[in-house]
């Protein structure tokens, strides 16, 4: 049976959230899950896309990249989004869209940016995670320039991986163990424990229910320390 060397098979690594990383923004948060950080910004702009100037609604909406150096083999750095980079700014978008009250937004753009730092796994889910911080923040400082008259977030969202590693489930995977993985899933849940999103594919052998109710299990409590942790950090 694998067993990790340096924490349990459902064990978080070690987390860090730096809030005001940057000062340009309203809303900023360095996240590290071990050895992988991401900067998280939120802008705030006056504004909607055309196909909703008549709904009275707000929109969040999410940008996603790796640093050339955020890996071993340096990363283009690009213009065009490639399927990979679309698939998670769609995820991280629509993953903080169930956090707001887009009615009570107005109509105001959320523009998430997620860059990666450096990856060592987990990086949609970490950005996911950081991004709720930067969001909350940034909404915070509006109302308290009068720009909103409350925050408009309902609910905390966070997301984490896990896979299966020689038939055994496994809580947050860094690289070494998800290119080695038989499964790789990112799990997105709120606050109070409902699933936004379960992304979960078998990338070598099947896996079974069983292994899935595990990983689940993990997830859930994954998050829920995910969530005390962001709470804490914004106290």
């Amino acid at each position: 049976m694998t067993m990790r060397f340096d924490r349990a098979n459902d064990e978080l690594r070690e987390v860090k959230i730096t809030r005001g990383y940057t000062e340009m923004t309203p809303g900023s948060v360095l996240i590290e899950m071990g050895r992988t950080r991401v900067l998280c910004t939120v802008s705030l702009d006056e504004d909607v896309p055309l196909w909703m100037k008549r709904s009275g609604a707000g929109w969040v909406t999410a940008e996603y990249s790796m640093l050339p150096g955020a890996s071993p083999q340096r990363v283009r750095r690009s213009s065009v989004s490639g399927g990979r980079t679309k698939e998670i700014q769609r995820l991280i978008g629509r993953s903080l869209r169930a956090a707001v009250d887009m009615k009570a937004m107005g109509a105001l753009t959320a523009r998430i940016d997620c860059d990666v730092l450096q990856a060592d796994g987990g990086t949609r889910t970490a950005s996911i995670t950081g991004a709720w911080i930067a969001l909350a923040d940034a909404f915070d400082v509006w109302v308290e320039k009068g720009q909103m008259e409350s925050s408009p977030i309902k609910t905390n969202i966070a997301a984490i991986s896990a896979g299966v590693l020689d038939g055994v489930p496994m809580l947050d995977l860094q690289y070494t163990e998800d290119v080695a993985a038989d499964v790789d899933s990112n799990i997105v849940m709120t606050g109070d424990g409902r699933l936004i999103e379960v992304q979960g594919t078998a990338e070598g052998e099947p896996y079974t229910r069983e292994q899935l109710d595990v990983m689940l299990d993990y997830a859930a409590s994954g998050i829920e320390t995910l969530v005390r942790m962001q709470n804490e950090s914004r106290q």
